[in-house]
């Protein structure tokens, strides 16, 4: 009875690998899900996606943003995301990696977007989450911030604020700190 199973066994093993490949890892259901949101990701043309570590790791890549409009027009910025195998019950983790002089992004790349917080439900996806951080260069948010010094600035006084935001982005000081040039 026992070499019976195992000839069953092996009869579906080999079936399943008729390829002639060794068994492959098993996917994740939050890996079965990016792998469905990247396919069907409908970026706007200022914004691309790239993996740093090749196409077998789906659950870390990159994005860049280049707003065509607004404060951080003509800049570059590079978002890290770290996705878990429990997405999308979880939201990934994003990180910005380009220091940046912005309300909503903190000086170590920390991001606040509500969908990426309190406000993430699993029927969100990564491409949700690509338009909120093209929307946070578009229309910066003073009343949410990470970066209060910026949040202020932007709030009492707009046309310094672009000024600081130029300054930035061209390689330079804005008070006590230093920023790489993104242009």
């Amino acid at each position: 009875m026992i070499k019976l199973f195992k000839v069953k066994e092996k009869q579906r093993e080999i079936a399943q690998n008729a390829n002639g490949k060794p068994p492959g890892k098993k996917q994740s259901a939050g890996e079965l899900r990016l792998q469905k949101d990247i396919s069907e990701l409908n970026l706007p043309k200022t914004c691309c996606i790239s993996f740093p570590n090749g196409k077998d790791d789906l659950m870390n890549f990159e994005v860049t943003i280049q707003p065509d409009e607004g404060y951080y027009l003509g800049g570059t910025f590079l978002f890290s995301f770290q996705v878990s195998p429990v997405y999308p019950h979880e939201p990934p983790k994003v990180k910005c990696k380009t220091k940046v002089y912005h309300p909503n992004i903190d000086l170590e790349g920390n991001v606040c977007l509500n969908i990426l917080r309190e406000d993430w439900k699993p029927v969100l996806n990564i491409n949700t989450i690509i338009y909120g951080l093209f929307h946070l260069f578009t229309q910066p948010n003073h009343e949410d911030p990470l970066n209060h010094d910026a949040a202020a600035v932007l709030r009492d006084n707009p046309k310094t604020f672009e000024s600081n935001v130029r300054r930035a982005m061209a390689g330079g000081y804005v008070g006590q700190t230093y920023f790489t040039r993104c242009m």
